[in-house]
């Protein structure tokens, strides 16, 4: 009799623990709701409006959480955020575009296919000069002295010295770095299409046209030794 009054208190005493597990087991959203926000893998593509090309090394950006990521050479990007994000994605030439995550999205991957805008604004350029102070500045202006223009002549201004000391001292614009910018990401794109110059299309072993060429130029006699004319 003392053995079976044992193990019914032992299940009484289990019951309670039994309860609260299957209550939490049934009730995830309450429990969800008490923690942070649940996690969301935001994927996708960056890609031009017009082209639907990849956009290479464009931005994705969480303002709130201060990090982000980059897209690569063929504009994808993942990037692990949390639902109610609200994400910024950027690229230098295109117009920034937003993208927020719903609080309640209820899956666990968010994928977007992102398409850019040209912007056409241009940034002024801004010119540094070596001197702390403006009073610095009007000093040294004061002191320099400009050759005069009477003892030179065209040659001497437009020699190869002269050229090369501008071409290596003169700073690059911004509207410089602009176009170099814009050219660099037209130059990966027609690569990866390809169209784009390649060690490949650059060998004339691997050309194809060129081995046409030279069939037809041994055919038509080209190569044949003529005389009178010493090689």
């Amino acid at each position: 009799m003392a053995c079976m009054f044992s193990v019914a208190r032992m299940r009484i005493s289990f019951l309670p623990a039994l309860l609260l597990l299957l209550v939490a087991l049934l009730l995830p959203g309450r429990s969800r709701a008490q923690g942070q926000r649940p996690v969301v893998q935001f994927t996708g593509i960056v890609a031009s409006g017009d082209s639907l090309l990849g956009v290479p090394g464009a931005a994705i950006f969480v303002p709130k959480a201060g990090r982000g990521t980059t897209t690569n050479e063929y504009g994808y990007f993942s990037l692990p955020v949390l639902t109610g994000d609200s994400i910024i994605i950027r690229s230098l030439g295109y117009r920034n575009q937003y993208v927020i995550i719903p609080e309640a999205y209820p899956r666990q991957s968010y994928s977007v296919i992102v398409q850019l805008k040209e912007d056409a604004t241009i940034l002024p350029e801004v010119r540094i000069f070596p001197y702390a102070t403006e009073r610095a500045f009007k000093e040294a202006f004061l002191a320099m002295k400009v050759p005069s223009e009477k003892d030179r002549t065209p040659a001497d201004k437009l020699n190869e010295q002269v050229m090369r000391r501008m071409f290596n001292n003169l700073p690059v614009t911004s509207m410089g770095n602009y176009r170099q910018t814009l050219q660099n990401q037209q130059y990966d794109q027609q690569r990866r299409m390809g169209f784009g110059a390649t060690p490949a299309t650059n060998n004339p072993l691997l050309n194809p046209f060129s081995w046409l060429q030279l069939i037809k130029q041994v055919k038509d006699g080209e190569f044949k030794k003529k005389e009178g004319v010493d090689y």
